[in-house]
């Protein structure tokens, strides 16, 4: 690679590296305050928290690079030109197009990590997070055995708990189920256990009695047992994993997937096939809005005022392949050939790129003034 190249995609480099660790940190912050409040809420522990933040991170990251790409170009372009670094190579012969070379290499390297976190590393860590939620909702302990408290693992059952000794047993239980209409039942023990079972956790429960009331005639009806079964896994629908979604699914899934796959997901073979053809075109778009980011500026030429104008113009430029992008991803997945769509930004993308190099390498007119 020339020097020049070197020194041009060096310098987008390092602004790229500090940009994307700014929005990266800002988007994760974000997210990771949500987290903080839903899992300490739930009594789950600090390691749990980093835990699901760090699977987070990969979706973050994919979504930050293309933004990130665009103003570490815009910014190191500006730079550039305003340093007169980009005047003194277009007055050595540099065409828009040999300029572009460096920038174009860029976007090819960022590419590449998009390809990376859209094909590997953001389904995994999707299907991984899944799993640990719905490993989560099993834990019974960390949600609803809590001393003293009344708890609800829905919304017409009522669970208390007066001690939990050190060995797992819970003393004097007090369970009120009223999910069915006409009977409520109330169950006391004076000792019970969960256990983990084949089709979700049971509590059994010793030397108890269930009192069931009849809601139409008033009646209450008491039973005595000396052990008793309650099937408390039925309870909590949070438990049972929910059906793979298209995020978690590879990429050969999706651009073929199978009836069986269409019914786990609940969408249709067409959106399935376009999700997979945008993990393709969604790194294509942060190589062309590079490039319409560098050529926009390189439109302008030097100025003594900045570039103000033409950074405006790169910005609503990305806006305009980006707004393309969101209106390609609604309508995509409706008809049979709509993955095609999934391209349609970035080829868009780079074909202004090209226009706009190629207006700036057209002859400036300078107008004539008559001295006479």
């Amino acid at each position: 690679m020339p020097r020049i190249d070197r020194y041009i995609l060096s310098q987008l480099m390092g602004l790229f590296g500090f940009f994307a660790l700014v929005l990266v940190g800002v988007y994760w912050i974000n997210k990771a305050v949500g987290l903080f409040d839903q899992l300490i809420g739930d009594g789950q522990s600090a390691l749990v928290f980093l835990e699901f933040s760090l699977l987070t991170l990969p979706s973050v990251i994919k979504l930050v690079l293309p933004v990130a790409a665009f103003i570490a170009t815009v910014y190191g372009t500006n730079r550039m030109m305003t340093e007169s670094e980009l005047v003194v190579m277009q007055a050595t012969g540099f065409s828009g197009f040999r300029l572009a070379r460096p920038v174009f290499y860029f976007g090819l390297i960022v590419a590449l990590m998009m390809l990376v976190m859209a094909h590997v590393l953001v389904p995994a860590s999707r299907a991984t997070l899944v799993s640990a939620r719905a490993t989560m909702s099993e834990n019974i302990t960390a949600r609803y055995l809590n001393e003293g408290q009344f708890s609800h693992p829905s919304p017409d059952v009522t669970l208390y708990i007066r001690e939990i000794s050190p060995q797992g047993e819970l003393l004097d239980m007090f369970l009120a189920d009223e999910r069915d209409p006409v009977e409520h039942t109330t169950y006391t023990a004076r000792k019970a256990l969960f256990v983990r079972g084949d089709a979700g956790p049971k509590l059994i429960m010793f030397n108890g009695m269930a009192q069931v009331l009849d809601m139409a005639t008033q009646r209450l009806s008491v039973t005595r047992f000396a052990d008793f079964t309650f099937d408390i896994g039925a309870l909590l629908t949070a438990s049972v994993r929910p059906n793979r979604s298209s995020g978690e699914l590879s990429t050969a899934e999706l651009l073929w997937p199978t009836p069986a796959l269409v019914t786990e997901t609940g969408e249709t073979a067409d959106a399935l096939r376009f999700d997979g053809h945008n993990r393709f075109a969604e790194p294509m778009l942060a190589v062309s809005v590079t490039l319409v980011g560098f050529a926009s500026l390189l439109v302008g030429g030097f100025s003594r005022f900045g570039l103000w104008r033409q950074i405006v113009l790169a910005v609503c430029l990305l806006v305009a392949v980006q707004g393309l992008a969101t209106a390609s991803n609604a309508l995509g997945g409706r008809t049979p050939q709509g993955w095609a769509l999934a391209y349609v930004a970035p080829v868009v993308g780079l074909l202004m790129a090209w226009a706009l190099l190629w207006w700036a390498g057209k002859p400036r007119h300078v107008a004539k003034v008559d001295v006479a």
